[in-house]
């Protein structure tokens, strides 16, 4: 049992140091895309113009995340979860990296912004099959009754990464205009050339999980895992997209859009609307874990539905605080919905979701659950927000409505499915087989 329980660990630190790496990259688009690409990728734009411009190629990370997904959930549920995981880090980091690289459009015009789109695109690719990965080396390896919390050290790897990836730019933010905007913003990028290395190291030395090692020994891997997962359990993909819509719209309206509205809106320096958002994220980063063993305790579904209700409940005042121009009432803000509505969803979503599907197709059945909502919540978020604020004349009373409409779509989803905290992550196996015979 002490060798099982020490590998759970080794599997769950694992999942959040290589989960943190690759949302640094991911993250570090979106801080870029608010604060310095319209100036250096679409400049001829006005700076609504250039924000939208800048907003959309960020959107195509998401859109490329279902086929990362697709692609990396096949062979996870073929070849193994571990393997899997190193490949998606390569594409992030060496993506990332290039994009610090690269030349501007007044070097080399459009080839900029296209350029751009296409290490985008990779970054997308390469997450999408990042999370349902790193979710179930660390669901698989948990002990039972503790899955919700050994599962939440994957998602403690996307605040960790966010707040790797604000505080490094921040860093660098505080550079004359001039430097910053010549070459500061590109050192951020260039750091992932070392967190590859790290990543690798870490994730190199993690033993397979014990439910997929149970499916290569009697030889029971799905043929095609994709197509078995939507035929045999439609209704938890569409389940899993649902509780998704609220968790991931919101985050990234309180963590990227939120730079765009203070800085550009309200006139706010960057510096401390990139700072407010930095102190929530460390908050968040306790408060996850926090909640995943919460959801051990009475159920994943009660704490999740209340994560959604609160943060609809919150769209309207998130909104009166930042509009007071205060910094302390903008930290607020931005801290009760990232660390208090975001984190009671996020924190027993990796066991959620994973429980909802078998063992023998989850990798496919989550990664896809996962990165389809990604596209039309996340990935529009910010598009969104921006063109209701710009319709509604520069206020932000249409984008709580937004805001509440997400957490609609997921109360409703979780309301729809069945309680999981209690199932075996291996009782899905014989179930599947049934299935597909």
């Amino acid at each position: 049992m002490g060798q099982k329980n020490s590998e759970a660990v080794k599997s769950a630190l694992s999942s959040f140091i290589g989960t943190a790496i690759e949302w640094y990259d991911f993250f570090l688009y979106g801080t870029a895309a608010a604060l310095v690409f319209p100036q250096l990728f679409f400049p001829e734009s006005d700076p609504l113009t250039g924000t939208l411009q800048a907003f959309a190629t960020f959107t195509l990370g998401f859109v490329a995340r279902p086929f990362g997904g697709i692609i990396f959930g096949h062979y996870g549920d073929k070849i193994g979860r571990k393997s899997m995981l190193i490949v998606t880090l390569m594409i992030m980091g060496i993506a990332t990296a290039l994009i610090g690289l690269l030349p501007t459009y007044e070097s080399i015009g459009v080839w900029a912004p296209i350029l751009l789109i296409v290490l985008r695109l990779l970054q997308g690719i390469g997450v999408g099959g990042e999370w349902g990965g790193a979710a179930l080396m660390s669901v698989e390896h948990a002990p039972k009754g503790k899955r919700g919390f050994y599962g939440s050290w994957t998602q403690m790897g996307v605040p960790g990464g966010l707040l790797l990836s604000t505080a490094v730019f921040t860093m660098f933010s505080s550079l004359p205009e001039e430097q910053f905007l010549t070459w500061g913003w590109r050192i951020p990028f260039l750091v992932s050339f070392l967190l590859i290395g790290v990543g690798l190291f870490i994730r190199l030395r993690v033993m397979e999980t014990p439910a997929f090692q149970k499916v290569k020994e009697t030889g029971t891997e799905a043929r095609l895992p994709i197509l078995e997962v939507l035929k045999a359990q439609p209704k938890q993909v569409l389940q899993a997209m649902g509780a998704r819509f609220a968790e991931n719209g919101t985050f990234y309206i309180f963590s990227v859009f939120v730079l765009t509205y203070a800085t550009e809106q309200l006139g706010m320096p960057k510096s401390m609307v990139l700072n407010g958002v930095t102190i929530a994220t460390a908050l968040e980063f306790i408060a996850v874990p926090l909640f995943g063993a919460l959801s051990d305790r009475i159920g994943r579904r009660p704490v999740y539905m209340a994560g959604a209700a609160f943060t609809a409940l919150f769209a309207f005042p998130f909104f009166w605080l930042l509009d007071t121009k205060s910094t302390f009432f903008t930290w607020l803000a931005i801290v009760i919905a990232l660390a208090l509505g975001h984190a009671a969803m996020y924190g027993p979503q990796a066991a959620f979701l994973s429980e909802l599907f078998g063992t023998r197709v989850r990798y496919s059945g989550v990664s896809i659950g996962y990165q389809l909502a990604s596209v039309f919540a996340g990935g529009l978020a910010p598009l969104i927000a921006t063109s209701l604020m710009a319709w509604a004349g520069g206020k932000p009373w249409a984008v709580a409505v937004y805001l509440i409409f997400m957490c609609l779509v997921t109360l409703i989803s979780v309301y729809w499915t069945s309680e999981t905290y209690q199932n075996e992550v291996s009782e899905k196996l014989t179930v599947t087989k049934s299935i597909s015979s």
